[in-house]
């Protein structure tokens, strides 16, 4: 391995014009391949154009910044004075920011003391680590494909009929909610539906509106359980 990757994990930092160069150019390559990995997974309501230009920028201000405070005793203090600096005006809604403040932040100080081996390893990893979560949905829950409301017009105990239909489609019907004024007006079902075919709910949807006592037959597509 060249000496400039792993030169600086054991020495403090010289304030040498290429070695600010290369920290600032390291910084800003870090940045920039999470900005990348957070456009490609990210998901939910909280993206910003703003926010993916910080993941650029921060690095590279950290890293000048620890490459100011060169001296051992306040590059102790470094971490510190960083996370005062840091102040945020608005609330990041999803938790994975914060995952990606902190990561860009540690890059930028590695930089910026000349722990190249660190920022380039810590880097790659975490970007690969990132990518893992986002290709395999790690954490998400999917239950069902989708919900079905409709209203039942014949008695109760006609329901099974309905059942038979829903479980000829479906892997697991799980009946949600059942709401109903008098038995003279019908009732209200509300099901969630694990599909054996999700290719086949247009199948499902015309027998269901085509079967006797069954009206105002809709359906919802549902998300995979997972926080956003």
């Amino acid at each position: 391995m060249s000496d400039w990757l792993t030169s600086g994990e054991f020495s403090t930092v010289p304030l040498e014009l290429n070695t600010m160069l290369l920290s600032l150019l390291l910084a800003f390559l870090g940045g920039q391949l999470l900005a990348w990995v957070y456009m490609w997974t990210h998901s939910g309501l909280s993206y910003s154009r703003s926010f993916v230009n910080s993941l650029i920028i921060i690095p590279m201000i950290v890293a000048l910044v620890m490459l100011v405070l060169s001296n051992n005793l306040v590059t102790a203090f470094g971490l510190m004075a960083i996370f005062a600096i840091v102040r945020f005006r608005n609330v990041l809604r999803d938790t994975m920011d914060t995952a990606y403040i902190l990561t860009v932040i540690v890059v930028g100080m590695a930089a910026g003391t000349q722990k190249y081996a660190s920022a380039v390893i810590g880097t790659l990893l975490t970007s690969v680590i990132l990518i893992y979560l986002w290709y395999t949905s790690f954490g998400s829950r999917h239950r069902y494909d989708i919900m079905l409301n409709l209203h039942w017009a014949r008695p109760m105990s006609d329901l099974g009929e309905l059942v038979r239909v829903l479980n000829r489609y479906s892997l697991k019907a799980h009946c949600a909610s059942q709401r109903s004024r008098d038995e003279a007006h019908g009732v209200d079902l509300s099901y969630r539906l694990l599909l054996r075919d999700p290719n086949r709910t247009d199948e499902l949807m015309e027998e269901l509106r085509s079967l006797n006592g069954a009206s105002r037959v809709i359906n919802i597509k549902a998300e995979d359980e997972s926080e956003l």
